[in-house]
């Protein structure tokens, strides 16, 4: 999860049309926090295109004007991955069944990931720190100096909470993008590992970030045989 500002927080949830439930938290072993999912992975309904939000950012939170193009390639990922059933739409914020807002530093939580029900039709807020101090010095240090690091991890972190987002649960498995670093792990190897397999921004586009244990995940729930 993600530490938000009261204003953010306060803003998001009078935009937000339906139900807000807060997910429990989970501390990695880095401090850095992601959300926990629901226990029973549930897929959104998607007989209609899933309609999306992304909210611009500002400098307080660590946005940069390219991570609403990282937060789109995301979406893109887990569409071409998903099978043809899975369509996103973009949408005004007060209609859309999934809303990405970026956060402002403060506290250990990087991602969180909040359920809602618009129209009758489950969705979900999605918050994104873009600032990686969380994440430690270590990796604070390394972005500071390499902006497709920073931009790697901003990318796959849009891509775990949208994963929630779908209904994936966290796995154990240190390939997958659904991995909880609750259960151990090395934050800096998991990103460098994504930053080596790519060489310039644009990259990031076309190398998914997905296992095939991620892709077969998603496609069971969205492309059932």
């Amino acid at each position: 999860m993600i530490t938000k500002s009261n204003a953010l927080r306060t803003a998001a949830v009078a935009a937000t049309a339906g139900l807000l439930i807060l997910f429990a938290l989970s501390t990695a072993r880095t401090g850095a926090r992601q959300s926990s999912a629901p226990s029973v992975a549930r897929a959104l309904e998607y007989k209609d295109p899933v309609t999306y939000f992304i909210a611009e950012g500002n400098r307080i939170t660590g946005y940069r004007p390219g991570d609403r193009e990282l937060a789109l390639w995301a979406f893109e990922a887990w569409q071409r991955s998903a099978g043809k059933n899975l369509r996103f739409e973009s949408a005004s914020e007060s209609a859309a069944l999934i809303r990405l807002h970026w956060a402002a530093p403060g506290g250990g939580e990087y991602g969180e990931t909040q359920p809602l029900v618009v129209h009758g039709r489950r969705g979900a807020v999605v918050f994104i720190r873009p600032d990686v101090e969380a994440l430690g010095p270590d990796i604070a240090r390394r972005s500071s100096s390499d902006d497709l690091l920073r931009d790697s991890i901003v990318y796959l972190t849009c891509l775990h909470e949208l994963g929630h987002a779908l209904g994936l649960d966290h796995t154990r498995d240190f390939r997958d993008i659904m991995f909880f670093f609750g259960y151990g792990g090395d934050v800096t190897e998991y990103f460098g590992r994504y930053r080596a397999q790519i060489h310039t921004r644009e990259d990031i586009a076309a190398v998914s970030g997905l296992s095939d244990a991620d892709v077969t995940r998603i496609r069971a729930m969205y492309a059932p045989e």
